[in-house]
């Protein structure tokens, strides 16, 4: 019986075999077109096709164009500030650090493909400086020479990749959809059926958070990928907004369907059967119009209409019935949108229903806060290391703060980096052994180039497969890189095992010093990292609550998304934690009720608009001084007082109004007693 995976295709079968062999191609024509221009270091040419090459083409071109500007922007800066600071080792060291300092400031701010080119030209200015110091006059050539071994290298891998069995970024895209969406239908299930509660259906949320993150990252690739179309990257956009609108929506869902209670079942026997009816179309994931627009026409017939004398029960149920018809809504075009993006068309008559006010930007958060600290480890960790070289007077000193500069930058994402450059270290050590066995016990027996690429194949190509599949990605790319660098492959054979044991001993003296710096100067814990996190959305939702105006829904809840995406691994990974009972999703939601309270009170009476715009003055101190315990009663006789004015009002916001004010009161105090409609003369007590 075939599984799954025999019945893919060949090319996506052997994916991992296929990279492995192409790279290594690749690479050995980057290392030949060396050794033919005669290029001082044809070895960067070779590390460079492994540093570049990505699975996927898109990925691979992306990159690629990065790097080769980045790399010419560092070879340039290198230019500027060796031959002019070269008699003052205190400012070079100076001038090299903070511009390694300031590129991964920006690269951190960035976080599309592009941030790759400003890492770059910081590291790759400290590659070529630092080893140019004992000679000065030849920086110009040793720049040049440096670019163009590392856009020989790209170029060889660019061409590989595109031209030899190119593995579109398209399918991996909507493989990646597939499985994002299958996990939306199960979460969906869970909530509708009342099983949100469950651990498992937590998780499920997170990792769901998390993937979009991800998955939008992937989508940048398209926009370099041959084979997608512009009609592609048009289909991806919209189901973005629409992955990311699911999660809030779904939240809001599951808090109305608690609201009602644990005898909703009974008591609202037909509001029941709906809502197993659109668990049960969720589930089957049909394409047929006529089912979805069935399920519209319900929802349409059981919202109620709401007056001033109107139950909290009917109030939650027509906040129910919305969410639930923006759900059907949701779900109908996504699945549309990916029949669109696996076949390269969308269905014949398929019409696109769900329109979010204002959309959702394609924003990223950003945390200027935290780039700046990590530049700041990374400026005072190379100079730590300048000045071990300079008060030392070592040889091979200059590996110490260059090390440093590739360490800090490559791990400048992670909550503690000095993890990484400890794996770093670990992974080189092995690159070692292996490096000391080719140098000293199977080149020196080597006379041509055919048998060197024979030698050379067994560990390249197992490096090649290491890359090519995520789980061991980074050990690939250790092992392949400094393999490569630090073997040092010339035409002629050179090895001399004190200067291969002196440069070892230089590296891990850097890496280690590297490692110590940055724990003492940048490290945090997950916990810590997430309670930042957490802060700065209370902030940005004081913000929000302070401003007047319509304009930024957009933008806010792309951020807010975001930022959930950036929090999710972390707390995924924070097992135990009280931290992971917090529901970031409900704090969402008050955001983003707050901006569609902003967009109604325009349309909204001066009583009305008085009563809301004192609520959210409220909530706005409230979040500035909330450390994640209950909100105070204050606030929640204001949202109260603002909800009775907005039920008795006539304009044209009302509806927009209510529905904000009632998502706030149960994202804020879901275990308040139900709201009691106020008497007229009660509505004009409180002060505003």
């Amino acid at each position: 019986m075939s599984t799954a995976a025999d019945r893919l295709p060949f090319l996506e079968r052997h994916a991992d075999i296929i990279f492995s062999v192409k790279t290594f191609i690749a690479a050995m024509m980057a290392l030949m077109i060396g050794f033919a221009a005669d290029l001082p270091r044809p070895y960067w040419a070779l590390a460079t096709v492994y540093i570049t090459s990505q699975p996927l083409a898109g990925a691979t071109r992306s990159k690629a164009l990065y790097r080769v500007i980045g790399t010419l922007i560092g070879a340039a800066a290198s230019i500027a500030l060796v031959p002019n600071l070269v008699n003052s080792p205190e400012l070079l060291s100076l001038a090299i650090a903070a511009w390694v300092g300031i590129c991964l400031y920006v690269s951190l701010l960035d976080r599309t493909p592009r941030s790759y080119m400003f890492m770059l030209a910081g590291y790759t200015c400290a590659l070529i400086a630092f080893p140019s110091v004992s000679e000065p006059a030849a920086i110009f050539d040793t720049a040049i020479a440096r670019s163009q071994e590392i856009i020989v290298g790209i170029l060889c891998a660019t061409v590989v990749s595109t031209v030899l069995l190119p593995r579109s970024v398209g399918p991996a895209v909507s493989a990646r959809v597939d499985s994002w969406l299958a996990g939306a239908r199960k979460l969906s299930q869970d909530v509708l059926a009342g099983r949100s509660k469950d651990a498992a259906a937590r998780d499920l949320r997170l990792k769901l958070a998390a993937d979009a993150v991800d998955l939008d990252g992937l989508a940048d690739h398209l926009a370099f990928d041959r084979a997608s179309s512009r009609e592609t990257l048009h289909w991806m956009r919209a189901l973005r907004v629409r992955m990311l609108t699911f999660l809030p929506t779904l939240s809001s869902l599951e808090d109305r369907i608690d609201a009602l209670g644990t005898d909703a079942r009974t008591a609202h026997p037909q509001l029941t059967a709906l809502i197993d009816d659109v668990a049960k179309w969720i589930g089957d994931n049909d394409l047929e119009r006529e089912p979805a627009d069935g399920l519209r026409e319900r929802i349409a017939a059981q919202r109620p209409d709401l007056t001033a004398s109107s139950p909290w029960g009917d109030i939650i149920i027509a906040s129910l019935l919305m969410r639930l018809r923006e759900l059907v809504d949701i779900s109908a075009d996504c699945r549309i949108l990916n029949q669109a993006i696996a076949q390269g068309e969308r269905p014949v008559g398929a019409k696109l229903i769900f329109q979010p006010e204002g959309g959702v930007a394609p924003a990223r958060y950003r945390d200027p806060g935290m780039a700046l600290w990590s530049s700041a480890g990374a400026f005072i960790t190379i100079l730590v290391c300048c000045a071990f070289w300079i008060l030392t007077g070592w040889t091979d000193g200059a590996t110490a703060p260059m090390m440093a500069a590739i360490g800090c930058s490559f791990f400048a994402n992670m909550d503690d980096p000095s993890v990484g450059l400890r794996d770093f270290v670990k992974w080189t050590l092995v690159a070692m052994v292996i490096i000391a066995t080719y140098l000293f016990a199977i080149l020196p027996a080597i006379s041509n180039v055919e048998v060197l690429v024979f030698a050379l194949a067994p560990s390249f190509l197992i490096f090649g497969y290491l890359i090519a599949r995520p789980a061991t990605f980074f050990i690939g790319m250790m092992l392949a890189a400094n393999t490569a660098t630090m073997m040092a492959l010339q035409e002629t054979y050179s090895a001399d095992f004190a200067s291969f044991a002196n440069s070892s001993i230089a590296f891990f003296v850097g890496m280690e010093l590297s490692a110590i710096s940055i724990r003492l100067i940048r490290s945090v814990g997950s916990e810590w990292s997430v309670r930042r996190l957490m802060r700065r959305g209370w902030i940005a939702i004081a913000k929000a609550a302070e401003g007047r105006g319509n304009r930024d829904r957009a933008a806010f809840a792309g951020v807010m998304l975001n930022r959930i995406g950036v929090l999710a691994p972390r707390l995924l990974a924070l097992k135990g934690s009280d931290l992971r009972k917090i529901d970031n999703l409900r704090e969402l939601r008050v955001g983003l009720n707050i901006v569609d309270l902003r967009r109604a009170r325009h349309h909204l009476s001066m009583r009305t608009l008085t009563a809301i715009d004192a609520m959210l003055d409220e909530l706005a101190a409230s979040f500035r001084k909330h450390d994640g315990t209950a909100m105070p009663q204050a606030l929640l006789c204001r949202v109260d007082h603002a909800m009775a004015a907005a039920i008795d009002d006539r304009g044209a916001g009302r509806t927009d109004a209510l529905i904000g004010l009632v998502g706030i009161r149960r994202g804020l105090f879901p275990d308040a007693p139900d709201y009691q409609p106020e008497t007229p003369a009660h509505v004009g007590s409180v002060a505003a």
